[in-house]
């Protein structure tokens, strides 16, 4: 179980996976940095019935980057009970966490490190204190994002 007596993260989605992938191949040699939002995997119809697969890889914005760090305000961080952990780059390869990324594991689950070459087997998940964990990948069909604006002229005219 995970802290506060939410059930744990098994597994991440394949399309998450490839996009963090992605996305810190893009920002090399710089490290990459987001948050990893999770879906309850009984509504993906995958793992257990009580946990999570991570659907989601989200950016938080004002995010600074260079080739041995990355970090973002707090602030920015989006208040989402859906949030389950972490994910950042090492471009060197390394895929160990160092003293500092340890520091900052306390908030959330499951934290996965990517590194050069970002192929399918450059990455590992951790847990919030840092030993490695198995992190099952799935391949399901991901949940359609909400939408903020998701409404029509015919909806504001009826409100009115």
């Amino acid at each position: 179980m995970l802290f506060g007596g939410r059930p744990d993260v098994v597994g991440i989605a394949r399309e998450a996976l490839e996009f963090a992938l992605e996305a810190a191949e893009d920002s090399h040699p710089n490290e990459y940095l987001g948050l990893l939002r999770g879906t309850p995997a009984k509504d993906l119809d995958v793992g257990p019935d009580d946990g999570y697969v991570v659907t989601d890889v989200l950016m938080v914005p004002g995010t600074e980057t260079n080739p041995v760090s990355a970090t973002f305000n707090a602030s920015q961080v989006p208040n989402d009970m859906r949030n389950v952990g972490s994910v950042h780059s090492h471009p060197n390869g390394v895929l160990a966490p160092s003293d500092a990324d340890r520091a900052t594991f306390g908030r959330g689950d499951v934290h996965v490190i990517l590194g050069a070459p970002y192929d399918p087997n450059s990455w590992r998940a951790f847990d919030n204190e840092g030993e490695p964990r198995s992190l099952d990948v799935y391949d399901v069909a991901l949940p359609e994002p909400e939408s903020f604006f998701d409404f029509t002229q015919e909806d504001i005219d009826e409100e009115l």
